[in-house]
């Protein structure tokens, strides 16, 4: 990504939005209850994350967090550091009993299209008899606070329904796709111990159908800890287990309605997983209050989601941003869900699913954008007529993605461009109402997150790369990684750097007017001459080339401390790596940056290593360039397309 940005923004805020943004309201009502002022976006930061208790205890209020008793404390620090941190002691709410109070008859809870499904709405009144028929049941199988339950599911209205049900009894949810290999859903539903496991016995993909049913039953059978399993028939199939027990029969089941058993705040919610691509994924742990008041701060003020609006976010039940966009309906607005390839059968159908379903917030991946761009798409200015935000997470956004949208999508749309992690389940770094829009640039620093760019010093800086951190805790911060003794992986996976501090491993810019620039991870990081240089800046620049459709760059170490930078690229059909194609790849990256972003080598592959969240796997190939052995870098099943690795070995 372009380390230099253009000084006109592409978008601004019209007086309309800027005055009757959720952030403005918020702001009036600081005004009005608190007596406080704030002349700008960064005064209203800067109180965020300097007078924490503050801060935090507004947002309850103001959102009218439901608690079944008094807090006693806003925040309880630890002697040291952040691990440990307790937000509103005493307190006790649950997360599903906040999104059932918006229910109504006036709009759908869900809406729902699959490449096998048409557009569907579910009402309500289904989704609350849905739901309290699941967690009836779960009660009745002896399901109670702090249990865990899994899931192995298609981003499907019924996984949102398992989801709810679980959290409504208390008890703790974990998802994984389907799409994922038999030993990386063991590998992360062996170390939490499901008493219940939740499952289809297929999915649609690509137009091809996909039997799980002895997929289901062998991962069933290495989780001793199992005392039920569910079954939901998503595809035409023969297969009737008699251990397990029928989605259908559950709903009707007779029950008593919906109750909700309120936990502590810091009680865990759900488990989430690293990519698990060198080592064990690590199960990290979010809590109930963190999340429910982290996702309606996120939600509400920084993409100003109404009641009534449409919210979408293309994912799968395997990656945060499930859990996020589920959380729109915090906010009253109907969650959209889309099954199925972004691109069959063609480029469009995601285009197609925003118009047809009148879509308000329609989010995806920085690679969907990316690749809507290469195939060509363009899109009249009269189908997108609701939609009022557009946002994009997973990698950078390049400047050229940006330009494109605004392009190419709606010229009026305001893009949110945020970054995060399963890591908090949220973003630390999105979108604002009240501010502009620049190319490859995200907008601001989010309230409550006090992100700072650490020069090798360990000095905060401005209008310099430098290391992201986090010097203030958050509410959803991992209450701990399951399984982990002592906080010892915790530890090692934020605070060995910087004591005290959460290093995020990005490598970042804030700049002079406090937006974010993000180059890519810190530890893929490339060394020239000591001058560290983000991956995305040379994908920004190779990727416009269009003879090359995808490139993966990392840095290779040599003993005397020097090193080289080694390129791959993937050619468009029918085209090879040429001399003339080699010398223009150097020319562009010499023209937008400087010679130190040329490498030293640059070799044509068929594939570059991808997860299956969809993140180019930049540290396991350095590994394995460097000789280490495959098998203990990385696990094929945590990947999209395994085959890849093969050139690199």
């Amino acid at each position: 990504m372009s380390t230099e940005t253009k000084e006109s923004p592409l978008w601004k805020p019209g007086r309309s939005l800027m005055e009757q943004s959720n952030l403005k309201k918020y702001i009036d009502w600081l005004f009005v209850k608190k007596g406080l002022y704030f002349r700008s976006y960064k005064d209203l930061w800067e109180w965020s994350v300097t007078d924490l208790e503050d801060f935090w205890e507004s947002l309850w209020n103001y959102f009218h967090i439901k608690s079944h008793d008094l807090y006693l404390e806003v925040i309880q620090k630890p002697k040291s550091g952040m691990i440990g941190t307790k937000w509103f002691t005493r307190s006790k709410l649950n997360y599903a009993e906040h999104i059932f109070r918006n229910k109504t008859k006036d709009r759908p809870a869900i809406i729902f299209q699959s490449e096998q499904n048409t557009l569907t709405e579910i009402s309500w009144e289904t989704l609350e008899a849905d739901v309290a028929a699941v967690s009836t049941w779960l009660r009745q199988r002896g399901i109670k606070p702090g249990d865990r339950v899994g899931g192995v599911l298609p981003n499907i209205p019924q996984a949102v329904v398992a989801f709810l049900a679980v959290s409504s009894v208390g008890a703790i949810w974990s998802s994984c796709s389907p799409d994922f290999g038999k030993s990386a859903v063991i590998d992360r539903f062996q170390q939490i111990e499901p008493k219940v496991l939740f499952v289809t016995n297929g999915h649609v993909y690509n137009g091809k159908t996909y039997d799980s049913t002895s997929f289901i039953q062998s991962v069933a059978s290495s989780l001793p800890s199992l005392k039920d399993i569910v079954l939901i028939d998503n595809i035409t199939s023969e297969f009737k287990p008699d251990r397990f027990t029928s989605w259908e029969d559950i709903l009707h089941l007779p029950n008593h309605g919906l109750d909700f058993d309120a936990v502590p705040f810091d009680h865990p919610l759900w488990i989430l997983y690293s990519s698990g691509t060198t080592a064990k994924p690590k199960a990290i742990t979010h809590s109930v209050g963190g999340c429910l008041t982290e996702h309606m701060k996120a939600l509400v003020l920084h993409q100003n989601v109404k009641p009534g609006d449409r919210y979408f976010w293309y994912s799968t039940t395997g990656w945060m941003m499930w859990n996020y966009a589920l959380s729109s309906l915090l906010c009253g607005a109907t969650l959209v869900l889309y099954d199925g390839a972004p691109a069959f059968p063609s480029s469009q159908v995601l285009w197609s699913l925003a118009e047809k379903a009148k879509i308000t917030h329609f989010g995806s991946g920085a690679a969907y954008f990316i690749a809507s761009m290469r195939a060509g798409v363009s899109i009249t200015s009269d189908r997108l007529k609701h939609l009022e935000t557009i946002g994009s997470t997973g990698s950078p956004l390049t400047p050229e993605a940006f330009e494109w949208i605004y392009s190419h999508v709606k010229k009026e749309v305001w893009l949110i461009s945020l970054s995060g992690g399963t890591d908090i389940c949220s973003a630390f770094v999105g979108g604002c109402p009240i501010l502009p829009v620049h190319a490859g640039e995200i907008q601001c620093r989010m309230l409550g997150a006090k992100v700072e760019a650490f020069d090798e010093d360990g000095n905060s800086v401005i209008d310099q790369t430098g290391e992201m951190v986090i010097t203030q805790p958050m509410p959803s911060m991992p209450v701990l990684f399951w399984g982990d003794v002592d906080n010892e992986k915790y530890m090692a996976s934020y605070y060995e750097m910087y004591p005290d501090v959460w290093r995020h491993g990005d490598w970042i810019k804030i700049t002079s007017r406090q937006s974010v620039i993000i180059y890519g991870r810190s530890d893929a990081t490339l060394n020239r001459d000591g001058v560290r240089i983000g991956t995305a800046e040379i994908y920004s620049a190779v990727e416009s080339i269009p003879d090359i459709k995808d490139s993966l760059a990392v840095y290779l170490e040599k003993e005397d401390g020097s090193g080289t930078i080694s390129l791959f690229v993937v050619l468009a059909k029918d085209k090879e790596l040429t001399e003339e194609l080699k010398g223009g790849i150097k020319d562009i990256l010499r023209t937008q940056y400087s010679p130190r972003h040329i490498p030293d080598t640059i070799e044509q592959v068929k594939d570059i290593p991808y997860t299956i969240s969809g993140k180019k796997m930049e540290a396991p190939v350095k590994k394995i360039l460097m000789g280490m052995d495959p098998a203990k870098v990385v696990n094929p099943d945590t990947m999209r397309n395994p085959e890849s690795l093969g050139e690199f070995v």
